[in-house]
C-alpha cells in the first residue's frame, strides 16, 4: 500500500519536481521526465550500464570504479545520471568513456520506465545515498542487475527512512548487491530491509589513492598564484564559513605575513557572498576566471570560481581546511583529495558523511579537528612555522589514506562478477 500511495502522490507532484529540480528548461525537462536519445550500444552485445550519482562528489567517488568496470567489460556501453547539472557537467568531464549524460528522471514509475525503455540497462550502479524506490524497482522488473556502490546511510536518515520503512524493504529487497561503506552502514541497511547476504563492507572508493590523484596539471595561473609562498587552501566551503577562514587568515598574517589565502566555495552560486566577507574585510583578492599570469604573484586572496580545479590547487597547498563542517546539516566534504597529495588537513566537528576518513587521519596526526576561527588559527600556525612538522602531518595524512585504500578494487570484482550474471 505503502507504494501505491508513493506512485499515486507523483501525479500531483511531478510539475512541482520538475520545477525544484531545474527541470523547467528544454533538454532538463525532457531528462527528468526519462525522454532522452537511447546511447550507442557497441557490437559485441557488451554490458549496458547506467550509473546513477547525485553530484560531483559522487561521481568523484564512482568514477576509478566504473572507468575499471568500462575497461575490463569488452563491448560495454555506458549512460550516466547526476541529479544536479554541476554533476552531469562533472560526469562528461571526468567520466569520458560514457555513451550519453542526463539529469537524473523524476521518480515516477511511467517516467522510470520510460528512462530503462531508452537506455536498456543490463546493469544499474546506484552511488552513496540514492536510494529512490522505483529505480530499484522498475529496474529489477526490467530485468536488469541492480547494485549499490559507496552505499552510506546516516543515523539521521535511518530515522527518517523509519516512516516509511516497508517502501524500501521492498525496494531493498530487489538490491542484487550492496557495497556499504562501513559495518554501521551495512546494518543500517539491514534494519531498512535489506536482506544481509546480498551486503558487503567495501569501504568508499573515493578514498582510494587513484581517484584522489591529480591526473592533469593545473593551468600556469594558478601555478603561479601558488609558487614560492605559504598557501592556506579552505576547500568546499559552506555559508559562514569563509568568515571563519578570514578571521583566522588575519590572524595568521601577523606572523605568517607571507601566507596566500585560496577559498573554493562548495557551490559557485556564493561567490558573491564570498567576494562580499572580503571586501568586509578590507581584503583584496583576484577570482580565478579573471587570473592573469602577471597579476598571480600580486594576489594575496583567491576566490576559485571555477569547476574542476579545487585538486590541483589542492596540491600546492601548504595547509587545507575542508568546508562544510563547521555547522550541523551538511556532513562535510571529503578530506582525500588534500590528504592524497599530502597536504595536513582541518576540518570542522560535523564531518559525519567521512567520519572514518577523519578520525583515521586524527589517529595518524594527519589531521586536526577544529571549531572556530581561533582554533583554526592555531593548529595552522604551528604548520606554518615549522616545515618539518608540516611536511611530517602531509606524509602521515597520505599513508592513513593509504592504508585505507583497497575498496576500488574489491568493488570492482563484485560488480564485475554480478555484470557477468546480467
Amino acid at each position: 500500500m505503502l507504494r501505491q500511495l508513493y506512485n499515486a502522490l507523483w501525479y500531483p507532484a511531478l510539475p512541482i519536481a520538475l520545477y525544484f529540480s531545474g527541470g523547467i528548461r528544454g533538454d532538463n525537462r525532457r531528462e527528468r521526465l526519462g525522454r532522452i536519445e537511447p546511447p550507442a550500444v557497441r557490437a559485441g552485445g557488451g554490458p549496458r550500464i547506467w550509473l546513477h550519482a547525485s553530484s560531483v562528489g559522487e561521481i568523484e567517488g564512482a568514477r576509478p570504479v566504473v572507468l575499471g568496470l568500462i575497461r575490463e567489460l569488452p563491448n560495454s556501453s555506458l549512460a550516466v545520471t547526476t541529479m544536479t547539472e554541476a554533476g552531469r557537467d562533472a560526469a562528461r568531464r571526468r567520466i569520458p568513456v560514457a555513451n550519453r549524460y542526463a539529469l537524473a528522471p523524476l521518480d515516477s514509475p511511467r517516467v522510470v520506465r520510460r528512462f530503462l525503455g531508452s537506455i536498456r540497462p543490463t546493469l544499474v550502479v546506484i552511488a552513496e545515498t540514492e536510494l529512490w524506490p522505483n529505480y530499484f524497482l522498475e529496474a529489477h522488473r526490467s530485468a536488469a542487475k541492480v547494485a549499490i556502490l559507496n552505499g552510506h546511510i546516516s543515523a539521521r536518515s535511518l530515522n527518517r527512512y523509519r516512516w516509511v520503512q516497508p517502501l524500501f524493504a521492498q525496494a531493498l529487497g530487489v538490491v542484487d548487491l550492496i557495497l556499504a561503506q562501513t559495518k554501521e552502514d551495512a546494518a543500517r541497511y539491514r534494519q531498512l530491509g535489506a536482506p544481509g547476504e546480498r551486503i558487503v563492507i567495501a569501504g568508499n572508493s573515493k578514498y582510494d589513492l587513484e581517484s584522489c590523484q591529480v591526473d592533469a596539471p593545473s593551468r600556469p595561473e594558478l601555478e603561479a598564484f601558488a609558487a614560492r609562498r605559504p598557501l592556506l587552501v579552505a576547500g568546499s566551503t559552506a555559508p559562514g564559513e569563509e568568515q571563519i577562514v578570514i578571521e583566522a587568515y588575519l590572524s595568521l598574517l601577523r606572523s605568517c605575513p607571507d601566507l596566500a589565502l585560496a577559498i573554493a566555495p562548495r557551490h559557485l552560486n556564493r561567490v558573491p557572498a564570498v567576494e562580499a566577507a572580503l571586501r568586509d574585510a578590507a581584503l583584496e583578492y583576484v577570482n580565478a576566471t579573471t587570473l592573469r599570469i602577471g597579476r598571480s604573484a600580486a594576489a594575496r586572496v583567491l576566490i576559485l570560481d571555477t569547476m574542476g580545479e579545487l585538486r590541483a590547487l589542492y596540491r600546492r597547498a601548504t595547509v587545507a581546511f575542508v568546508g562544510g563542517s563547521m555547522a550541523p546539516g551538511r556532513g562535510g566534504q571529503s578530506v582525500a583529495e588534500p590528504a592524497a597529495a599530502a597536504v595536513p588537513v582541518l576540518v570542522g566537528p560535523f564531518h559525519q558523511s567521512h567520519q572514518e576518513l577523519v578520525s583515521a587521519l586524527v589517529a595518524g596526526a594527519g589531521a586536526w579537528i577544529i571549531n572556530d576561527a581561533g582554533g583554526l588559527a592555531a593548529a595552522c600556525a604551528p604548520l606554518l612555522a615549522d616545515e618539518s612538522k608540516r611536511r611530517a602531518a602531509g606524509n602521515n595524512a597520505h599513508a592513513a589514506l593509504e592504508r585505507m585504500a583497497g575498496s576500488m578494487a574489491l568493488c570492482l570484482m563484485r560488480l564485475r562478477a554480478l555484470a557477468s550474471l546480467s
